[in-house]
């Protein structure tokens, strides 16, 4: 499977990007890991891309890490598109003390926006 993983520095998407690398290990599928600039992100881009890249060196897989310029939800589903991803990974959403799901603005757009299949890690 070619997968691309979405990741911005959020708890969330370094979750997303630890199962997605474990899953690549075990399935042998094809991943690139897309850094974007997240706003709400606490952790700088480069410490995001150097995180990818020890995750998929300890995995020993071979696996692309690019950053990704420009809006990052539409980025990211113009790229699975244009690139023929057959699945987006994301890190998001936060169960509410009322029971509600709530998610970010990038995962919201891609799953609202993608045709291609989107796995939502939590």
């Amino acid at each position: 499977m070619h997968v691309l993983c979405g990741i911005g520095g959020s708890d969330d998407s370094l979750r997303a990007l630890e199962e997605t690398v474990e899953r690549a290990a075990v399935a042998g599928d094809d991943l690139t890991v897309g850094v974007v600039e997240n706003p709400n992100a606490e952790i700088a881009v480069e410490e995001v891309v150097r995180r990818a890249e020890a995750a998929i060196a300890d995995a020993g897989i071979d696996a692309a890490v690019r950053r990704i310029d420009g809006d990052p939800g539409s980025r990211l589903v113009d790229i699975a598109e244009q690139e023929e991803f057959d699945r987006i990974v994301l890190g998001g959403g936060h169960t509410s003390p009322m029971g509600k799901i709530s998610i970010g603005p990038i995962a919201e757009f891609v799953l609202l926006n993608s045709n291609t299949s989107v796995t939502l890690v939590r």
